[in-house]
């Protein structure tokens, strides 16, 4: 059987296709070029990722293509992640890209290649049902991300049972060179670049008041789509006792509100509405208790859905419209949705 692996240029990815490989399959190296960025001496960063792409296929003898989808990004995520700024939300454009770009137009691209199967280096797994399961490795289980995709039946996800460690472990074995290479980190199309500045080509913001939650003025804002709830470090307000938070926004009135205090009251709220709902199979019946989490890193919560509404045992703190809530049972992963309120 052939496969297409999704090659980024990472040991993720490089792994995934030298297991394959091993495992028999007819396996094709493809990669996908979604953003145009040079680097400070004006070197294409996805050339510099295609070349360890092509590296690692030349190692493991497969044949390699690159595919551009940069139109593609711009249009289905990359507008959606500046809309939805302006609208003051928080978006994640990773789940965005996974459910319309590397799970949509990627998987028909690998499918236009003859392939049977699509194989990327995402730490998560499937049950022989097609049914998504948290990677073996908690701390880089990567079904968050996964959620929004509705399904995964010409999917692989060849490393979901390994740790880190071990992945770089065979890949050294394999003698890949990716073995030591770096994770990347954050939005691809942000990379290390301060997120202000970035946005702020693409959107204009006036500045505002930070207000306190009575109406006080402290300080002046640049624009309330650059902050997030529950945010702290960029504000530029001082004096003495505890530092600034976030606590909310209003983007018609041009507000950002802010309290002292890590855990000020103000951030804590046990209920939420959500829209965009997902399901990983059949919907189910309301309302229905289960475990879910606000953000990639946060430990799972117990909660009640009931409709549009999630109602948590716990207050939580810092929710943020524009991210995902996604829900669990056990390792299974069964959805998510959109925050819209908290």
């Amino acid at each position: 059987m052939t496969v297409v692996v999704g090659m980024s240029g990472g040991v993720d990815s490089s792994l995934s296709a030298a297991l394959l490989k091993e495992q028999g399959y007819q396996v094709i190296g493809l990669f996908m070029k979604n953003w145009e960025e040079t680097d400070s001496h004006g070197v294409c960063m996805a050339s510099r990722e295609y070349e360890d792409v092509v590296k690692t296929c030349d190692l493991l003898q497969i044949p390699c293509f690159s595919v551009n989808f940069v139109e593609e990004y711009r249009d289905r995520v990359f507008a959606s992640f500046l809309e939805n700024l302006r609208l003051g939300n928080t978006p994640n454009p990773d789940i965005l890209c996974n459910r319309e770009i590397k799970f949509d137009v990627f998987l028909k691209k690998a499918m236009d290649l003859g392939a049977d199967f699509l194989a990327t280096g995402h730490y998560a797994r499937l049950d022989d049902e097609k049914r998504l399961l948290k990677g073996v490795d908690p701390n880089k289980d990567q079904t968050y991300f996964l959620h929004a995709v509705k399904d995964f039946q010409k999917v692989l996800f060849p490393i979901g049972h390994l740790s880190k460690k071990q992945v770089r472990e065979q890949a050294l074995k394999y003698r890949l060179p990716t073995a030591e290479k770096k994770d990347s980190t954050g939005i691809c199309f942000i990379g290390k670049r301060d997120f202000k500045p970035f946005v702020s080509q693409y959107i204009g913001y006036d500045a505002g008041d930070f207000q306190k939650l009575n109406g006080e003025v402290v300080g002046r804002h640049d624009g309330a789509a650059y902050y997030t709830i529950g945010q702290r470090k960029g504000l530029g307000l001082g004096g003495e006792g505890e530092p600034w938070f976030v606590i909310g926004k209003d983007i018609v009135r041009n507000i950002v509100y802010v309290e002292r205090g890590e855990n000020h009251p103000a951030l804590y709220h046990n209920c939420l509405t959500a829209s965009e709902f997902t399901w990983i199979g059949n919907a189910p019946p309301m309302p229905f208790r289960c475990k879910a989490k606000i953000r990639y890193r946060q430990v799972e919560q117990d909660c009640v859905i009931d409709q549009s509404k999630v109602l948590f045992d716990v207050p939580q703190r810092a929710i943020t419209p524009g991210q995902a809530i996604v829900f669990y049972s056990g390792d299974f992963c069964l959805g998510g949705a959109t925050i819209m309120h908290k």
